[in-house]
């Protein structure tokens, strides 16, 4: 796309930040504006839904790997939380008998909530908050959190686990980190989402953008919260620009984490297909213009494009930058002929 200017991503944690680091590598090589950067502007606005208060201190799990992951920070064994971690702070949390012992704040990554949490009591949105830590981190991308307001994810559990009965509420994070969502659920609530509203700059980076992305992110409660945000269904349904999605499974299970447990409670089947028939064809009312899925599940395209979808089988694996970096270009060029 010789014209590309804009593109916008909707992403959730390690997976939309690892492919929005290949996109900027892409658009440095392919877009350059001569001063070793790139010409085409990115925004990656990021699910908040995930976010938590602990020990005091507000944290932002996505907000925080897409951070590091660009700014070059991020364990990259991990894939979150910061490279050469300690974690003495959290033991001594411990030894008091507070916080979560299946959820332990790095002491590198402690300094990224304190900061935030003093600039949120400040009076700064989280917003504002975002854009004095990426200061710091220069992620070559404007990083917008989807709301200003809490929004957070819990799971209405299906069966008892330890202290919790059956039919109660408990945060996304502790079912996804300390169950593995190996817990019955029966449904996701987006507290706070009815009254949150999109952040300043958000719709407009939708409207406005020549590509919409939507990475190999968890499309139940990465992506789908920041979609089910008020207001950003209708501004993808209606922008202008094209929207392609990447899918996050690849011969049927999951690229990264537990999304086929997060699939399942709504009703969705683990495969490339499914998903990308899950977002749906804009032109049949759906999301998405595009979708791209993994070289296993090429037996799938006929059946999207006959649903509307430009599809196409490329590598998905993000083993390395440059790999994802021909995934991402893959995308734009799929996005361009959609």
């Amino acid at each position: 796309m010789t014209d590309l200017q804009r593109v916008t991503v909707l992403a959730g944690g390690v997976g939309g930040a690892r492919f929005t680091r290949g996109l900027l590598a892409h658009l440095k090589d392919a877009h350059p504006d001569g001063t070793g950067g790139s010409r085409v502007s990115v925004t990656v606005v990021v699910n908040t839904g995930d976010d938590m208060t602990l020990d005091g201190l507000r944290v932002c799990p996505d907000l925080d790997t897409v951070m590091y992951t660009l700014g070059g920070g991020v364990s990259e064994e991990q894939g979150w939380g910061r490279a050469d971690e300690t974690r003495r702070v959290s033991s001594e949390i411990a030894a008091y008998g507070r916080g979560w012992d299946w959820f332990t704040l790095g002491d590198l990554d402690l300094g990224t909530h304190i900061v935030r949490t003093e600039l949120l009591r400040e009076g700064a949105t989280l917003s504002e908050a975002t854009e004095y830590l990426c200061r710091r981190w220069r992620p070559g991308a404007r990083l917008l959190p989807m709301s200003d307001r809490p929004v957070e994810t819990h799971v209405r559990l299906g069966e008892a686990a330890d202290e919790h009965p059956a039919g109660s509420l408990i945060h996304f994070e502790e079912w996804w980190v300390r169950y593995r969502a190996g817990v019955v659920a029966t449904e996701f609530v987006q507290v706070g989402l009815e009254s949150a509203e999109p952040a300043p700059g958000v719709l407009e980076a939708i409207r406005d953008a020549d590509v919409v992305m939507v990475p190999p992110s968890n499309p139940v409660v990465s992506v789908g919260t920041v979609l089910n945000l008020p207001g950003v269904r209708e501004a993808v349904r209606h922008t202008s620009a094209r929207v392609v999605g990447v899918s996050p499974i690849i011969g049927g299970a999951a690229v990264r984490g537990m999304a086929d447990a997060c699939l399942a409670v709504i009703g969705v089947e683990t495969s490339a297909q499914a998903v990308g028939l899950h977002y749906g064809a804009r032109a049949n009312g759906g999301l998405i213009d595009g979708w791209l899925l993994d070289e296993a599940d090429a037996e799938a395209v006929p059946a999207l494009v006959d649903a509307g979808l430009a599809a196409r089988a490329v590598p998905l694996w993000m083993r390395d930058v440059p790999t994802t970096a021909r995934m991402a270009s893959e995308a734009l060029d799929l996005a361009s002929r959609a």
